[in-house]
């Protein structure tokens, strides 16, 4: 998924969860109840950026990932 905005992403049709890490920080965020057909789509696009943000960015919401440290509250 070559991009200049995107760096990786995955999803999890269970939950319906896309996870979305940008360049170039590498900050992960995961957007919720993002149906299977617009990952699909997604993953298609030509320019993920653009999708990303006609189709993801405002319409689901989302919170930054943050790692928990082994044995923290």
């Amino acid at each position: 998924m070559p991009s200049t905005v995107i760096r990786e992403t995955s999803y999890d049709p269970t939950t319906r969860i896309l996870s979305v890490w940008f360049v170039p920080s590498g900050i992960r965020y995961d957007y919720g109840d993002v149906p299977p057909a617009t990952y699909a789509a997604f993953r298609k696009a030509s320019s993920k950026g653009r999708f990303f943000n006609e189709f993801i960015r405002d319409r689901h919401k989302h919170h930054r990932f943050v790692k928990r440290e082994a044995g923290g509250k």
